[in-house]
């Protein structure tokens, strides 16, 4: 059996190394050195709070990333008709596309669609080729500038994309799990009278009818409010109000 180091009049050990000795009777060998991760420990609970906050929040906490942002100004400019071209071509393209697939399948619209867009474009080809045959010129492919267009997203835009995803994804997570898990009371009731308001919706509307009334309300009521406020916010307050009474009762 090893002999323990003897200790100075002040109660420390001579020697950088000592042994324990367990019960049965073995040793092992502590290293002063090694106590130094005991003090990294409390080095690390001694870091600001603001530190501690960034290092250990969630990424659905995150605040918007840039390209979150810039989504958002472009779909309330679609919104708001700041460009009564874009905004009147995405809506009636939506509302094309809706009232379609209320008459035929999903497969049916897609093939109609397709079939369109190749007609127009053969047409196009076909006449620019004639053309080119009789006045006896050589302009090239008439979709030459289209064809030469790059059209890969590099890495830096995917990473991009698979950020901004990430951020919505982990909200909308986020988000019904504070719904369902009822970790605000008040919250949770309006997120199930809302839900229970829709199975009403549900039973008059058939899905397809339901999106076009979304899509329309998206369109239009965004101009609506901006333009009659004051009157729109007043009787919302009174809604409000009287929503508040009957849920606090």
């Amino acid at each position: 059996m090893s002999m323990k180091p003897e200790a100075d009049s002040e109660g420390s050990w001579y020697e950088d190394d000592f042994e324990k000795i367990d019960r049965f009777g073995s040793t092992t060998t502590t290293r002063r050195g090694d106590l130094g991760v005991e003090r990294q420990m409390r080095d690390w609970e001694d870091e600001s709070s603001e530190e501690k906050q960034f290092s250990s929040h969630p990424e659905s906490d995150r605040q918007p990333l840039p390209v979150v942002m810039e989504t958002a100004s472009t779909v309330m400019e679609l919104l708001y008709w700041r460009n009564l071209k874009q905004s009147g071509l995405v809506f009636g393209s939506l509302l094309l596309l809706l009232f379609s697939l209320t008459q035929f399948s999903v497969v049916s619209v897609v093939a109609y669609l397709a079939l369109a867009a190749l007609s127009a474009t053969v047409s196009f080809r076909v006449y620019k080729s004639v053309l080119q045959a009789v006045q006896k010129t050589d302009e090239g492919h008439p979709f030459k500038a289209y064809l030469e267009v790059e059209m890969s997203l590099s890495r830096d835009q995917m990473q991009k994309y698979a950020e901004n995803a990430q951020y919505y994804i982990n909200s909308t997570l986020k988000e019904l799990r504070r719904l369902f898990l009822v970790q605000d009371l008040v919250d949770s009731l309006k997120f199930a009278v809302l839900m229970w308001l829709l199975t009403y919706v549900g039973a008059l509307f058939n899905g397809l009818t339901l999106l076009i009334m979304v899509v329309v309300s998206i369109f239009s009521m965004p101009v609506v409010y901006e333009k009659y406020q004051a009157q729109i916010d007043q009787y919302l307050d009174l809604i409000r109000t009287q929503v508040n009474s009957v849920v606090g009762k």
